[in-house]
């Protein structure tokens, strides 16, 4: 009988220790890119709609905070969610999982909440007693601070456990929620960047509530699990990570906050925002998609297989991601003004260079991320910090060299300057044998293709189609005809790639 009974326990035991069983990268990837096209969906409903009820000046004031919102979020957040995928018990662990729920999640975010109420204070302190009048606007994204932050948190925490579907169905209702009160306020209220913050903040408090809840039901925390040294492991991987973030946030947006101080004009910081604000829209798919798909199971595959493991991953990633790519960069090149133009107006039309050179950059510097990526697998974040940093500041200095020679689209010339020097730096300082480039016949089909279409789409100016809708119909019809069909034809591996997504997983 007491064989019997310890056999039992044994066995409940390993049950419970086993790790579950986890969906593939496709499964993840087809999740998050159902999600980010709800996103983008919501993103091409508010953008012709704001661009048009927000003039170039309230565009600018509204993007201009968002950025300094943004840099105090990578503050306050101590780069808690990149520790967070990194330390994440994989295995299943419930001692673990307790432990790193206790010193991962929930002391972080009671760090990050005290020290944006330090600053509050000081803030309120400062402004009492110089006499200085904050503007609203900054008291907004002030008060967006820790509920953006504590949100990032628990999501990454949730994405680390790799259940991607809890992330899609709060992903789509936040983004839908936000969607309708941003609107909302802007039509009914005032048309103004402070009914868009309106709109922003009562979004963010509900989709807190929400997470705050899935937090206290899911994440197992304890005060005897509380260790100082485990915490501290997390700062220490964390801290470079949120320097790294910030820089990363100043290469992706601070060119705004320069455009204000080197033109004098929110007038044109507007025309840079919005055209760089639907590059991003675009980019949802190729860089952000993919990240979140990516990043789990790619510290998975390192943790149990090694860097043979990781190459294998880049394999079969970068292969659909690379003919993504080189499709972005066809219809930018042949239809970026036209799609710009046909979502904002054509009062807007100005920003349509800078939609252009924009989003070629970002898609591109999202196929070299993953092609680069392994410092973090090697747990290297100074390095990462100091990479980041040092194409930040080749940035900045390149806005003070081309924005007073060229304007608004120096800004974009120096953001895509500031991505090229990551790259570079990320490929050269890549641990040895986890770098991996597209495979040259992939580039080779896709360039070719690419090649074609510019030819006959350019050469031809659409066929000297007249009106803007008319020109983005020839122009799709044209890709589908010369670039999207020949790939298919042409690759093999990408058709039984796309094959195998229909299976079950």
């Amino acid at each position: 009988m007491d064989d019997q009974a310890r056999i039992a326990r044994e066995t409940v035991e390993e049950t419970i220790a086993a790790p579950p069983r986890r969906p593939g990268i496709a499964t993840h990837y087809l999740r998050y890119s159902f999600s980010n096209g709800m996103v983008m969906l919501a993103g091409f409903i508010s953008f012709p709609i704001l661009t048009r009820l927000l003039d170039n000046t309230q565009f600018g004031i509204l993007r201009y905070y968002d950025t300094l919102m943004v840099l105090g979020v990578a503050l306050v957040k101590l780069g808690t969610p990149h520790a967070i995928v990194r330390f994440y018990p994989y295995d299943g662990d419930a001692q673990k999982l307790r432990a790193f729920g206790t010193n991962m999640v929930l002391m972080p975010v009671l760090l990050s909440c005290t020290l944006w109420a330090l600053f509050v204070a000081a803030a309120t302190l400062w402004s009492s007693m110089s006499g200085i009048t904050l503007s609203p606007l900054f008291w907004c994204a002030l008060a967006m601070i820790p509920l953006l932050a504590t949100t990032s948190i628990v999501q990454m925490a949730i994405r680390a456990s790799e259940r991607s579907d809890i992330v899609m169905a709060t992903r789509i209702t936040a983004r839908m929620l936000e969607l309708a009160l941003v609107l909302g306020a802007v039509i009914l209220i005032q048309q103004s960047a402070l009914a868009v913050y309106g709109g922003k903040i009562v979004a963010a408090v509900l989709l807190f509530g929400w997470l705050a809840y899935w937090m206290f039901r899911n994440v197992r925390v304890a005060r005897d699990a509380i260790d100082f040294r485990a915490f501290g492991s997390m700062l220490i991987y964390g801290l470079p990570m949120m320097v790294h973030e910030i820089a990363y946030s100043v290469l992706a947006n601070m060119d705004r906050v320069l455009l204000k101080h080197l033109t004098g004009d929110f007038a044109t910081v507007g025309i840079y925002a919005i055209g760089y604000s639907l590059a991003m829209q675009l980019n949802v798919f190729i860089d952000a998609t993919l990240s979140e798909a990516f990043t789990p199971v790619v510290n998975r595959a390192y943790e149990t297989g090694g860097s043979s493991a990781v190459r294998a991953l880049k394999e079969r990633v970068l292969l659909p991601m690379t003919y993504a790519v080189v499709a972005i960069a066809a219809m930018l090149l042949v239809s970026g003004q036209d799609l710009l133009v046909a979502l904002s107006g054509p009062e807007k039309a100005a920003s349509g260079e800078v939609f252009i050179v924009v989003g070629l950059t970002v898609s591109m510097a999202a196929l070299f991320a993953i092609a680069n990526y392994g410092l973090l697998l090697k747990k290297r974040t100074m390095q990462v910090l100091m990479i980041t940093l040092g194409a930040a500041l080749i940035n900045m200095a390149m806005n003070f060299i081309l924005v007073p020679r060229m304007g608004y689209i120096g800004a974009a010339w120096s953001t895509a300057i500031g991505y090229l020097a990551l790259c570079v730096a990320e490929f050269a300082m890549c641990p040895k044998g986890l770098a991996r480039l597209p495979s040259i016949r992939a580039v080779a089909v896709a360039l070719t293709c690419l090649a074609v279409f510019l030819g006959v789409a350019r050469g031809t100016d659409l066929f000297g189609v007249d009106g803007t809708w008319a020109r983005l119909l020839v122009a799709g019809t044209l890709f589908v005809l010369l670039y999207a069909l020949p790939v298919l034809v042409l690759d093999s591996r990408l058709r039984r790639m796309l094959l195998d997504l229909r299976r079950p997983h």
